[in-house]
């Protein structure tokens, strides 16, 4: 019984050890929410000013031909993927990855660039083409990094080595929800129909020097801040769904405290019990 007692004792420091880092990982991760928080209510103004841009633009481009918005039978798309670097994030990971095999029918028609090692390290042992891949940034966004990505998705692009370009992130809704998307960035799409559209910006505009030269220089911005865009938004969501999973680990080590310290409790009682009862027998014994 004294060992068994011994161990229950061991259990209990052990457990308590790891609320303890569970709790410290749950503070940190509401730190970093909310510097990740600001940082994406700072870019939001920004990314809605460019996408309500190439809206209007693209309700008013009757006769323009243009890459970025021509129509074409799409082989091979490229899929950059956001993921976070470390684990210990609840489903945060998992779900992006998931994902991306949902909308991939054909591994041989896909590429992805991938930012965080644990999209990667997926991707990487099923087989998928990854064409680049960038560590470190996925809990500090970078628009050195959106850009250079944009770069090279565009001139695969121009040079019809894929025909479709996706971003797949983690739309942050609020502190305690979290949604995987699949955003299709080229061509550029309207999201409503053309005459929903016109009806929204019904101005016409005149583009100078030319309507091409506008598009050439405006969807790379727009790429950028899509790409940005997104890794705010999941880097807000990594740090949210981190926090969670670290608060549930917490609630999940007190309760198992809570049990561990009713069983030692009553194996001491028992204990005790036991030593009375050899007492008594012995006194018994003697008379």
């Amino acid at each position: 019984m004294g060992q068994n007692m011994n161990d229950i004792k061991r259990r209990i420091k052990s457990v308590t050890s790891t609320k303890q880092i569970t709790k410290a990982m749950e503070l940190v991760a509401t730190a970093k929410l909310k510097r990740a928080r600001n940082k994406l209510d700072a870019s939001k103004p920004y990314f809605n000013t460019i996408v309500n841009s190439i809206t209007e633009i693209m309700t008013h481009t009757k006769g323009i031909r243009h890459p970025f918005i021509d129509k074409r039978e799409i082989e091979n798309s490229l899929y950059i993927v956001i993921t976070g670097d470390r684990g210990l994030a609840g489903g945060y990971n998992s779900n992006i990855c998931k994902l991306v095999e949902q909308k991939v029918t054909d591994k041989s028609k896909a590429k992805l660039v991938t930012i965080g090692s644990k999209g990667r390290d997926f991707f990487n042992a099923r087989g998928y083409e990854i064409i680049s891949s960038y560590t470190g940034v996925s809990e500090t966004p970078s628009l050195e990094v959106a850009v250079e990505i944009c770069t090279e998705a565009v001139e695969m692009y121009k040079n019809k080595e894929i025909d479709a370009i996706y971003v797949v992130y983690t739309e942050f809704v609020s502190t305690i929800a979290y949604e995987p998307h699949a955003l299709k960035i080229l061509p550029v799409e309207l999201e409503n129909n053309k005459e929903e559209a016109e009806e929204e910006f019904p101005v016409l505009f005149r583009y100078e020097p030319s309507p091409e030269s506008v598009l050439e220089y405006l969807v790379p911005k727009y790429m950028n801040s899509v790409v940005f865009g997104a890794c705010v938004e999941s880097s807000a969501s990594e740090s949210g769904s981190r926090r969670i999973a670290m608060e549930n680990a917490t609630d999940n080590a007190e309760d198992m405290i809570d049990e561990l310290q009713l069983v030692y409790n009553r194996a001491r009682q028992a204990a005790i019990t036991q030593e009375i009862s050899e007492i008594v027998a012995g006194a018994d014994a003697l008379n």
